[in-house]
């Protein structure tokens, strides 16, 4: 990695701040000289990485900025303000935002690494770039984690699997999330990895033909109908197959372990597309599922119809637009290419609206002033197993695993909760401590004369949002 091959990739997308980025990149080579890495290289190597991957994604040149000085604030003697007097406010605060706190104001390593912890996830909430900074760099970080020790090793992996693979989801970042995954499974469970990376290689060539017939077939199908299209071929990641198998699954039938993915130019274009292919591909119903209409809680779109393709191969087919390719790849930093100036505005504008885990992450900041309860909370609550279920409406909720009809009722509104007489699940009256399950059908039944919760409502809620309204109800 090199200043000309960011620079090359950044040019291809915004040709106005390539001048600021060769700054950044000289005054970020300057304090980090004489610095190494554990594998020999110079310092800068790891900045100049974390910008590129940063330019992976198309972002804005703040952003290319911060993370080539993202390591400046900690391991050098510059300050927020050098920075911001030498560049501007934003890349100063960006960089803040990313920089590990003092060890000076902390009793234990634990304390520290706590706090620091709250300060990366709460980095959402300040501004989104932040995490996306912090997830370059933990990525860059895993690719070159050989150089570290076993013990290091484990320890970022599985520091890498509760926080920033979560993190990663809940932003829409696929790409980043999966090689994630696969990266830290490999120092977590070698033997494993290399076992199930053996079988995806070997099914991966046996399918090769079956799915160059598909392409070659849905190709021919769409361009006669002059649908415009482009199709790609993708087999699920090693850390997904082990999942798949890790609940009893055979790899041979794991429904999406081989996807084809078929891009078009609109909505319209989506749905004439899965009739076609449904004419000649048989599809297993029970297996669709149609995210343009309802989609999922991080804003990911596509229609999924797993068919019976040739040679008795199951091939999961994603069908979506060109705009929704680019969201399912890359999620909230598609708007670098989709919003341009109004990028980060638009990206907090959408992450505080349409993101049910941003009120959640909110709730459970306000509750907690302890940064290990902070954090405790943050993986039973919004980093662990979820559960999804419907309104009466069809609009699909996210809970934690385990959650009930109350929390329920105070994710739509805390009204709603307020003023519960009853709950039905699936057409049947259920008592308030029932356990919700995927796709339950729920409708809360309300009355303005209801007298409100009761303290035995505590005990048979799981989320910050409801303990925290019916405490406020009761004080």
């Amino acid at each position: 990695m090199d200043l000309e091959k960011l620079l090359e990739n950044v040019e291809s997308y915004n040709i106005t701040d390539i001048e600021k980025i060769k700054k950044a990149y000289q005054y970020a080579y300057n304090l980090h000289d004489g610095q190494f890495r554990q594998s020999g290289e110079p310092y800068i190597i790891h900045p100049l990485n974390v910008a590129y991957i940063l330019s992976e994604l198309h972002a804005d040149s703040d952003t290319l900025c911060a993370g080539l000085l993202h390591d400046t604030l900690e391991d050098t003697n510059t300050t927020k303000e050098d920075i911001a007097h030498e560049f501007n406010p934003t890349i100063a605060s960006l960089v803040d935002g990313v920089t590990k706190l003092s060890k000076m104001n902390f009793s234990s390593k634990q304390d520290l690494n706590m706090a620091n912890t709250r300060k990366i996830i709460l980095g959402l909430i300040e501004d989104v770039r932040i995490i996306l900074i912090k997830l370059a760099d933990r990525l860059h970080n895993m690719r070159t984690l050989e150089y570290k020790s076993e013990f290091k090793q484990k320890e970022n992996s599985v520091e890498t699997m509760e926080i920033f693979v979560p993190l990663a989801y809940y932003l829409g970042t696929y790409r980043i999330k999966q090689e994630l995954e696969d990266r830290s499974f490999y120092y977590l469970d070698r033997e494993m990895y290399e076992k199930i990376a053996k079988k995806k290689e070997k099914i991966t060539k046996e399918s090769d033909d079956a799915l160059k017939e598909m392409v070659t077939t849905i190709d021919t199908l769409l361009t006669k109908e002059q649908i415009e299209h482009a199709l790609k071929v993708r087999t699920k990641n090693i850390y997904g197959i082990y999942k798949a198998l890790n609940k009893g699954q055979k790899i041979t039938d794991i429904h999406d372990l081989l996807s084809l993915k078929v891009m078009v130019e609109s909505i319209k274009d989506c749905y004439l597309t899965l009739g076609l292919i449904h004419g000649v591909y048989h599809p297993i119903n029970y297996r669709f599922k149609d995210y343009i209409v309802s989609p999922k809680t991080n804003m990911y779109q596509s229609l999924h119809t797993t068919l019976f393709g040739p040679k008795e191969k199951l091939v999961q087919t994603q069908i979506r637009t060109f705009d929704m390719d680019k969201i399912a790849s890359f999620g909230l930093a598609t708007y670098w290419d989709m919003a341009s100036t109004d990028a980060r505005i638009k990206m907090q504008e959408d992450l505080k609206n349409k993101y049910q885990f941003f009120k959640s992450l909110e709730d459970i900041n306000s509750s907690f002033n302890d940064n290990k309860e902070f954090v405790s909370r943050i993986k039973a609550e919004l980093f662990a197993d979820k559960v999804y279920v419907y309104t009466m409406k069809g609009e699909t909720l996210e809970l934690p695993k385990g959650a009930t009809v109350v929390d329920f009722a105070y994710k739509i509104h805390s009204q709603i909760g307020n003023k519960m007489i009853g709950a039905i699940v699936n057409n049947e009256y259920v008592p308030f401590d029932y356990v919700l399950n995927n796709n339950d059908r729920v409708r809360i039944i309300t009355d303005e004369l209801a007298m409100g919760p009761k303290p035995e409502w505590l005990e048979c809620s799981k989320t910050s949002t409801a303990r925290k309204k019916i405490k406020e109800f009761l004080r």
